[in-house]
């Protein structure tokens, strides 16, 4: 696993990771061999990067009333839609086509990152990652994790708190 300091990253990287340099904040940049036959991107994640699951987080599009809302929950449990549909104001949440979630974000299926997204949208996340320093999401690619505060992430994707995930 490699890790690449903020300095590191400002030649290129994912749009995720552009971002976060532009912003200023401080982050890591975590980097693992990813195997296409492993059941659970997140739980890889966790696993190659010998952290807790409870600190690795996922991000999940739905569309909640017509429009496409990103949860970001951590990988050992599941987005609990009608929690995410109502932190939102929303009545109706179903998961979002995997296409239309990778056009509108720009990126593929796991490898999607809250942050540096094609179109910015809105986010929540599970009010769990603030009992943590720092949580891990998706650069933007399989095999690449950033670390960062949960209150850069929730600043950087004007993101709600809300108890979304479910165990």
């Amino acid at each position: 696993m490699a890790k690449k300091s903020k300095k590191q990253q400002q030649s290129g990287g994912t749009p995720a990771t552009v971002a976060l340099t532009a912003a200023g904040v401080d982050f890591t940049v975590h980097s693992y061999d990813h195997d296409p036959s492993h059941p659970s991107y997140g739980e890889e994640a966790a696993e190659a990067m010998g952290v807790s699951p409870d600190r690795v987080f996922k991000t999940l599009v739905a569309d909640v009333d017509g429009s496409l809302v990103v949860g970001v929950v951590p990988v050992a449990g599941s987005l609990d839609l009608k929690a995410l549909a109502a932190a939102v104001g929303g009545k109706r949440a179903a998961m979002a086509d995997p296409a239309l979630a990778e056009r509108t974000t720009g990126y593929v299926r796991g490898g999607i990152s809250p942050l540096g997204q094609r179109k910015k949208l809105r986010t929540v996340l599970d009010d769990s990652a603030d009992a943590h320093a720092t949580i891990c999401v998706s650069a933007g690619r399989r095999g690449l994790e950033v670390e960062l505060s949960p209150a850069d992430l929730t600043t950087l994707t004007n993101a709600v708190l809300a108890p979304i995930g479910r165990d």
